[in-house]
């Protein structure tokens, strides 16, 4: 009995001497093992037996790893690729970067406003030609344009209206984009004379009476797209079916199924084929409704036209140009909906300021991805293990891993330009595509992540705060799951970091 009275009182002058240290280490390395094994049981559930799951947790201020499961395997990104695209683009081209689109002429218009011969419109992949820029105003989205072309005294031209895009170069879509992706808003073909994300969007109708057809309206209002409308209106009772398709390479949509009488307006959208010819069409329009006619067509050349027939911009006089918003807001706007095509645009934006010129076999993505890697040597990404293969995560064949997307997010920490970055990122429960995820939790208004999906892929990454004001980095990538509660999974884990406290 006094051997174990002496025990205790030695134990007791131990714990009171040093409970600054007991409160500070070791509830935080249990409250670490627990948090471990919470995540480690999530993990392992039997529903997430044939899927795979790929996760990384790293506190920014201290570089302790907290958790990691699988961190070196690649997996399928998803939208978690424009974590790269978007932090090499502002690494190189600086958050202040706008993107011009010239005027070009052969002579400048006469006193009279009288252009005699073509007018070129030379686009450098300026996304900015949308509702989205200006003030979700469907007639305003080429006035930029238009207003500089009216600056230039031009009140006639003589010639043709011609769209140039061969500021890039290589076909209009990403690598590995499959056809089926084609027709819809987040498969748009890109251009580098981009107007309305290259899409249109429709809101259908149903008619005043059964049998009869239902409307079809167009916002922007155009006719650059054929309608064939096979949709009928039924019985106010009935549910509503509609499919809209567009075959790959035309420009004819045809919209079949029933709408009930009494029901509700369909919004939905398709892409358009050949978005540059789309661009100067409604420029054409634009400009006549401005009082400008245009007497010849309007038409395009692309980088395959000029192999044949150069574009020489040294013998061409710039009557105007337009500049785009800033990069910083193109950013945002990219990360914060996903918008597949301004990633890719940005992409490309790199491909085209490149330092050294392109080997002939080379598109544009192609030197965009090498400056890419370039970027991601410097940020302390190891090779292989980012393979991607375009800008917005799109492609199904591009992976990364997990350890990839840490050492990213912990460079762009300490990056001059970390703010920018980490303000473009949609934040939890308050907006972009995080706007209706975790919700009246820890994570809600703290958490600022990149969402990433695609069939069988979902994937979230970005950073937090827990509740001992400790800064985190975490990737989490989950694979080859058909759960319908993929982002809930993911959810749960983030969750569970906000409101983890180590103390």
């Amino acid at each position: 009995m006094k051997s174990v009275s002496v025990s205790f009182i030695v134990l007791l002058i131990v714990t009171v001497a040093g409970r600054s240290l007991s409160t500070e280490v070791t509830p935080t390395n249990s409250g670490r093992a627990e948090l471990q094994a919470t995540l480690t049981a999530h993990l392992s559930q039997d529903r997430f037996h044939a899927a795979a799951w790929a996760v990384k947790v790293v506190s920014l201020d201290s570089g302790e790893t907290f958790f990691e499961h699988n961190p070196h395997k690649l997996l399928k990104p998803a939208s978690n690729a424009k974590l790269f695209t978007g932090a090499a683009v502002l690494d190189r081209l600086g958050p202040d970067f706008r993107i011009k689109t010239s005027l070009y002429a052969a002579t400048r218009p006469e006193k009279s406003g009288t252009l005699r011969g073509d007018l070129i419109i030379y686009g450098r992949g300026d996304p900015c030609f949308a509702e989205r820029f200006n003030g979700g105003s469907y007639s305003n989205i080429l006035k930029p344009i238009v207003d500089a072309i009216a600056a230039a005294g031009i009140k006639q031209i003589k010639g043709d209206l011609i769209g140039d895009e061969s500021y890039f170069r290589g076909p209009p879509f990403g690598t590995q984009w499959t056809w089926d992706d084609l027709q819809q808003y987040y498969g748009a073909e890109f251009s580098a004379l981009t107007v309305q994300d290259n899409v249109v969007d429709l809101i259908i109708k149903p008619g005043d009476r059964i049998g009869a057809p239902c409307e079809i309206v167009t916002l922007p209002s155009t006719s650059y797209l054929a309608f064939s409308n096979r949709v009928v209106t039924v019985e106010a009772d009935s549910k509503r079916r509609v499919s809209i398709y567009r075959p790959v390479g035309e420009n004819v949509v045809y919209v079949s199924g029933w709408m009930p009488l009494t029901g509700s307006n369909l919004v939905d959208s398709v892409s358009v084929h050949d978005p540059a010819r789309w661009f100067v069409t409604l420029l054409k329009e634009a400009l006549a409704r401005r009082g400008i006619r245009v007497t010849g067509n309007a038409r395009t050349m692309n980088w395959l036209d000029r192999q044949i027939a150069p574009l020489v911009l040294d013998d061409l006089v710039e009557l105007g140009s337009v500049q785009s918003a800033p990069l910083r807001t193109i950013l945002s706007r990219m990360m914060k909906p996903s918008q597949n095509l301004y990633a890719h645009l940005l992409l490309l934006q790199l491909g085209s300021n490149w330092r050294t010129p392109p080997m002939p076999e080379q598109t544009t993505e192609d030197v965009g991805l090498a400056e890419m890697n370039t970027f991601l040597k410097t940020a302390g990404v190891r090779d292989g293990d980012v393979l991607l293969e375009e800008g917005s995560g799109l492609s199904r064949g591009a992976l990364v891993t997990p350890n990839s997307t840490i050492a990213l997010l912990q460079h762009m920490r300490r990056h001059p330009h970390f703010e920018v970055f980490r303000e473009s990122l949609p934040v939890a429960g308050v907006d972009g595509t995080l706007r209706n995820r975790m919700r009246n939790t820890a994570a809600a208004g703290n958490v600022r992540a990149k969402t990433g999906t695609l069939r069988y892929v979902n994937t979230l990454s970005g950073y937090l705060t827990n509740k001992a004001g400790e800064n985190l980095a975490f990737s989490l990538m989950l694979n080859n799951y058909d759960g319908d509660a993929a982002r809930a999974a993911l959810d749960k884990i983030v969750v569970t970091l906000a409101e983890h406290d180590p103390r």
